[in-house]
């Protein structure tokens, strides 16, 4: 099962479930979960091949989607809301098509059920180009992987998934990048799936990735489908504007 991060207690309210981006970490979510945190009890999982969870050979959204599903039954009474960010919207989304009776309201933090074109090759092969028999500290790290990436500012990003002391990267950077072209895309759901709870598509507004030229896909898999935009917000909207996104999460999460 996946590794999990607990943040508050069980309560009366329905549980939340976060599943975070390419190359992230529950560690990453751990102030808006503790935020998140204060009327329900907020579960964050690593990703497979990310992290503290299990490295596999696949990694597709509908195997990523039985991973979340084996979380809820196991872990959270058989139903939760469902939180997820990039990568992790595309399997939240396909965990709501798949299992519907699973999921109390989902959110999806600036992706769409589509294909993009924009692969992150670039940044594994940044990280796989490390020598990491020479690193001693986080900052040999960095020195070492920002002249490689087009923005620097990822290094920093990038190596909050590196164990300095194991000399390893807690990312199964080979099979990432094997299954790159099923990262970018998003399957073909089973033929009349949609999930008709309620949704959310929360996006950034500086951001491209969800349009709309996406919005009749998304609403003939997700007709309840609300779209709400955060000011002055990229791809990044949690880590750029963190308050605002509490605040919207926790103002959909509470309305009837």
């Amino acid at each position: 099962m996946l590794n999990i991060i607990r943040h508050g207690t069980k309560t009366s309210q329905t549980p939340l479930l976060i599943a975070h981006g390419l190359f992230g970490s529950a560690r990453n979510w751990g102030v808006i979960a503790k935020r998140l945190s204060s009327e329900r009890e907020v579960f964050v999982v690593d990703m497979r091949n990310h992290g503290f969870s299990p490295w596999a050979e696949s990694h597709n959204y509908a195997d990523m989607a039985e991973d979340l599903a084996e979380v809820i039954t196991s872990q959270m009474s058989g139903k939760a809301h469902v939180l997820g960010h990039s990568m992790g919207g595309k399997a939240a989304m396909m965990l709501s098509l798949l299992h519907p009776d699973l999921v109390a309201k989902l959110t999806v933090a600036d992706i769409a059920p589509v294909s993009y074109e924009h692969s992150q090759q670039g940044n594994i092969d940044a990280m796989l180009s490390v020598d990491l028999s020479k690193i001693e500290t986080r900052s040999d790290a960095l020195a070492a992987l920002e002249p490689q990436l087009a923005d620097a500012a990822l290094a920093a990003f990038f190596t909050q998934s590196l164990d300095v002391k194991e000399k390893r990267w807690r990312l199964n950077l080979q099979a990432l990048a094997r299954e790159m072209p099923r990262i970018l895309a998003f399957p073909q759901p089973p033929e009349g799936a949609a999930f008709t709870g309620p949704t959310l598509f929360l996006s950034g507004a500086a951001s491209n990735y969800v349009t709309a030229e996406h919005r009749p896909l998304i609403k003939a898999l997700f007709p309840t489908a609300r779209f709400a935009k955060i000011p002055d917000a990229g791809h990044w909207l949690h880590a750029e504007k963190p308050r605002e996104f509490v605040a919207a999460v926790e103002a959909w999460l509470a309305a009837i």
